[in-house]
């Protein structure tokens, strides 16, 4: 089993365990918003097209639908089910490269909310490098409008370069940088490195 498909059963089983009011990373979601979200992106694909046009009211739009069509715990058992039809992330090859960052960042969203936030998993071998493969590829797109260069070091591993010119670091497990470089940053363990200022400037240009 990959880990994507590994994280699908994983989230799911979460989103059982914290019910459908749980507090989420993403700000006005709760956990029946995130399973919504996720449900939308897999099966109304050509829907989501309208994101891009009005984000937040195409999001809101897509979400309520989802969630008066489905009560919560279909929409986990969907979920866990995978998408379906004509969906494109039935092709293979794509549930690796669209879900493996994806379904983390969200399970992360889960897990770390709340007052009482749990602290990262212990990841094994496989996961640790389909989550590195995923940083690798998206690093350069995550980090498209900063000013100047990043380095993602990975503890006992590589360093991903983003960028040249001065550099700020960012060092911690590759699903750690995921969470910071997608906005989670005050729940991601990262170390930084660099002129205070500099740090400033790259949250600033990530929207953070």
């Amino acid at each position: 089993m990959s880990f994507a498909a590994a994280e699908r059963a994983a989230i799911c089983d979460t989103f059982l365990e914290v019910g459908p009011d749980a507090p989420t990373l993403n700000e006005g979601w709760d956990a029946y918003d995130l399973a919504a979200h996720l449900w939308v992106r897999e099966n109304r694909v050509g829907m989501r097209m309208l994101v891009m046009i009005d984000p937040k009211r195409a999001e809101e739009t897509l979400l309520r639908a989802a969630k008066q069509e489905n009560s919560f715990l279909r929409l986990i058992s969907l979920l866990r089910e995978g998408p379906k039809g004509a969906s494109i992330f039935r092709l293979p090859g794509v549930e690796h490269l669209a879900n493996t960052a994806e379904l983390f960042i969200h399970h992360e969203d889960l897990r770390r909310a709340g007052p009482s936030p749990l602290p990262p998993r212990e990841l094994d071998e496989e996961a640790t490098k389909a989550l590195t493969g995923s940083l690798r590829r998206m690093a350069g797109l995550m980090f498209r409008k900063a000013p100047f260069g990043v380095d993602l070091t990975i503890p006992g591993g590589e360093t991903i370069a983003v960028k040249r010119r001065r550099k700020v670091g960012i060092r911690g497990e590759a699903g750690e940088l995921l969470l910071w470089a997608s906005g989670r940053t005050g729940a991601a363990h990262v170390e930084l490195a660099g002129r205070p200022e500099d740090v400033a400037e790259l949250k600033a240009s990530l929207g953070i």
